[in-house]
Order: structure tokens, then sequence, then C-alpha cells
């Protein structure tokens, strides 16, 4: 990026295409650059451009508006399927619950990068196979690959709108990393818009009620039921139209957290050592093991993506460099336990499944705390740590696709 820039420096057109097409890394790289280019006006006039932040939100033109109303309402049409068609709600939300967000998103994204043809094509029919695979499975509650492959299919279909998001552009590894922070801060800003929404809906049934109107069914089914779907489609527009609304307050999130989850994880070692549990012989144990296994790695990867905007201290370089070793700790934890249960027990789909991912996220910790070294000695930079995440996130897809798609027919549906 930094090469793109000199050589367009005196090239407006280009420059623009370059900020239009990675906003996140021309502003950092051009942040790194502008101090030896003052003077020059077109220079000053980007610094001027990229500095500036306005208090006002930004609510799009009329035509993005328009298509956000659409996607909304979509979502909650799907989201209201059973209701339409008596259909069996266990059975629809189970295998349905990330068609009614992803694909909207995903056609969002795809419509605001103006993806190709065939692209859209290839996605859509991605999805078209998921959907179709997904509703063909043996309805058996008891089934362990169905389970498995309703929770990988999300996975499949949230990677499938990184995809999207991506668009066609050359340097992939900043947008998925892009992707990683703009899944941080659609949580902030979901999590804002359905806590506002809550107090509205709480307002608003007791008003009614105070006046011998009891509306909380017709409420829940026709103003809940599509305000849910809704909160992460307009905080998707919100976030990609006002970057500025959260984003001062993700890094602090992130800045935050580590250390605490840090210290978190140290002291509940120690209290597990105390308390007589142990994954080894105490499945729900070894299941909330790797569920906080799962979230710690998710901080991990949004800090890294925060990180890698901009210039860290050492100290906060070293918190995320001691909460990926702890972290690997952890893991190696999980890991031998799940290898002490098959052993023992032997091979299941939940077994083959989690034994998969812990080996993978393994993989990927020991990549990152690498770089992470690396920075703290100063071989490298931040950037190297972000790209060890953005590079291994296609691994993380394609195991998604072999439980969601394999493992049903390997483990003969059962």
């Amino acid at each position: 990026m930094k090469e793109d820039i000199l050589t367009h420096l005196d090239d407006p057109n280009q420059l623009e295409k370059l900020y239009r097409t990675n906003k996140a890394p021309f502003k950092r790289e051009f942040s790194v650059l502008y101090p030896t280019l003052k003077g020059n006006i077109l220079a000053d006039f980007w610094h001027e451009r990229l500095s500036y932040e306005s208090d006002e939100i930004n609510w799009g033109t009329g035509r993005e508006l328009a298509v956000i109303i659409l996607a909304s309402l979509v979502a909650g049409f799907i989201a209201k399927l059973p209701t339409l068609f008596a259909i069996d709600e266990e059975f629809f939300y189970s295998r349905h619950i990330g068609f009614i967000i992803f694909p909207v998103l995903t056609a969002y994204f795809a419509w605001k990068n103006k993806l190709s043809v065939g692209k859209i094509a290839a996605i859509a029919g991605t999805v078209l196979v998921g959907l179709i695979f997904i509703n063909f499975l043996p309805d058996n509650k008891k089934s362990d690959t169905l389970l498995l492959s309703c929770i990988h299919l999300l996975v499949v279909l949230w990677a499938i709108t990184g995809l999207s998001f991506v668009g066609d552009a050359k340097n992939n590894v900043e947008r998925r990393l892009g992707y990683l922070k703009y899944n941080g801060d659609l949580v902030v800003m979901t999590t804002l818009i359905l806590i506002a929404g809550g107090i509205m809906t709480g307002i608003t049934i007791g008003l009614f009620y105070l006046i011998g109107f009891d509306i909380r069914q017709f409420y829940f089914e026709n103003v809940v039921l599509f305000g849910l779907p809704a909160a992460p489609i307009v905080g998707t527009y919100l976030t990609q139209a006002n970057p500025q609304l959260v984003g001062k307050v993700s890094p602090v999130i992130a800045k935050l957290f580590s250390p605490l989850v840090l210290v978190m994880l140290l002291v509940y070692l120690v209290a597990i050592a105390y308390s007589g549990k142990d994954p080894y012989n105490d499945r729900e144990f070894l299941l909330i093991f790797n569920l906080l296994l799962i979230g710690v790695m998710a901080i991990i990867f949004f800090s890294v993506a925060e990180a890698s905007k901009a210039s860290k201290s050492q100290a906060e370089i070293w918190i995320l460099f001691l909460l990926s070793a702890v972290t690997i700790l952890v893991n190696g934890i999980a890991l031998s336990a799940i290898l002490f249960r098959i052993s023992e027990l032997g091979i299941t789909p939940n077994r083959t499944a989690v034994l998969g991912s812990n080996v993978l996220i393994l993989i990927n910790l020991l990549m990152v705390t690498a770089q992470l070294y690396k920075a703290l000695s100063k071989k490298s930079d931040l950037t190297g740590v972000g790209k060890s995440i953005a590079t291994y996130l296609p691994v993380y897809c394609l195991w998604a696709i072999v439980v969601t798609f394999l493992f049903p027919l390997l483990f003969g549906f059962k």
C-alpha cells in the first residue's frame, strides 16, 4: 500500500480508487507516510480529509436506506415463515436460523461491493446447496451429526458472508482483518440496538396494558419477530456508513478486556487445581472448557485485528502475547482431555469434531504467539500477527464444511 500511495501521489483519481478499495490500510499507511510528505498539496488535502471526523450521523442515500429496509423486511419474513405456513418451529429454527441473517448480509455486501455476476452466482449456489442439504438430513432429534451440521453450517454461512465482504479486493488479507473488525463493531452496535429495542418493548407493552390492552402476543409475533433480525442488518449499515460510531469503542473494549481475561484465565487455572474438577472425566466441564477457549480466541482475534491498525505499546503487546501463551496451555489441557476420552470411550461425531477444532485452534495460536514474539523482539510488527490470522481463516471454513456436509455421511447420520 505504501508503494502504491507514493507511486500515485500526483494522481488524484488513482488515489481515490486506492482509498475506496482498502480504506483502513490506506488510512494507516498514509498516516505513516505523511510526515515525509508535508508540503505536497495533495498529501496535505488527504491528511485533512482522513483526519476529519464528523459528529453527524450519515444516513446515506435514499437508495441505500431502501435497500436496508427491504433487507430487514426479507429477514423478518423468513423468520416468520413458521407462523405463516404452520411449520414446526423447532425444526425450522434449528436448521434455518443462519439463513435468516447471513444470506441477507451477503446480498447487501455483494450489492455494496458490486461483485461480478460469476461470483454472485457461486455464492448463491453455495448457500442453496447448504439450504438443500440441511433440510434433507433425517429428522432425528438424538442425532449428533445433525446438531453438528446445524452448528457448523452457521460458520459456513458466516464465511460466505466474509467472501462477499472481501469482494474482489486484491489485498484480501487486509479485508479479512477488516471483516473480523466489522464483526466486533457489529456486536457492539447490535447490542446497543437490542437494548434500546428492549426498553421500547417494555414501555410500549406497559403503556397499552395500563389502558386495558394486552398486546404482548401481537407485539412479539409482528414487531419483535421483525425487529430481532433487523437489528444486525441496521447495525451493519450504521457501522459501514459511520465507522466513527463504534470505531473508538471497540478498541477500548479490546484493550480493557485483554488484561482482564488474562487474569481471569490464570486465576481459573489455579482454581481448577483446588476444585477437584477436571475435563478428563467430566463431559459438561469439558464442554464449558472448550466454550471458554473459543471465547478467549475470539477476544485474541479481535484484539489483534484492532492492534494491527496502529502502533501499540510494548505493554499491550506483552498482554496479547501472554494471553495467547496461556490460551495455548488451556487448549493443551482441552486437547489432552479429548484424546483421553477418545482412548477410553471411543470415537464419536462430537469428540471427532471437537478434536479437529482444538487442533486447528492450537496451530493458529502457535502461529499468532510466534508472530507476537517477533513483534516483542522488534523482528516484525503487528501486521504480521494480523496476516497470520487472516491467512488461516479459510482453514476454519474448510473444517466447518467437512463437519457440516461429510460428518453425517461418515457417521451414518448418527
